[in-house]
């Protein structure tokens, strides 16, 4: 019975601690930069992301909520980068639309 419950309780630890570390190296953060402005928008950001993957497959380096001209003025941004591109991909917080695709300048936002 002892080398069971030496065996287990090691083997038991190891398996929570995956449990506990691989949801954070695996899934988005949960937090983004204008996350205050998320009760304004109509769309949520999950469906941000995966319109703005759809206009620029890659992955995402960095996103925040902000107001800005054009559309409805509130839009998720997106840093999108594939190979040794970085895209900047705007989409609408109300209409889902895509309003800006564009390589990322020399002089990042």
């Amino acid at each position: 019975m002892e080398i069971c419950m030496t065996t287990k309780i090691p083997t038991l630890l190891a398996v929570l601690g995956m449990a506990a570390i691989l949801p954070a190296l695996t899934a988005p953060a949960f937090a983004y930069t204008g996350q205050k402005f998320a009760h304004e928008a109509k769309i949520n950001i999950d469906q941000a992301r995966s319109i703005a993957l759809k206009a620029h497959p890659g992955k995402i380096t960095d996103e925040e909520l902000e107001r800005e001209a054009g559309g409805s003025g509130l839009r998720y941004s997106f840093d999108i980068k594939h190979n040794q591109v970085t895209q900047e991909v705007g989409v609408d917080a109300a209409t889902g639309r895509v309003l800006e695709n564009k390589a990322e300048g020399p002089n990042p936002d």
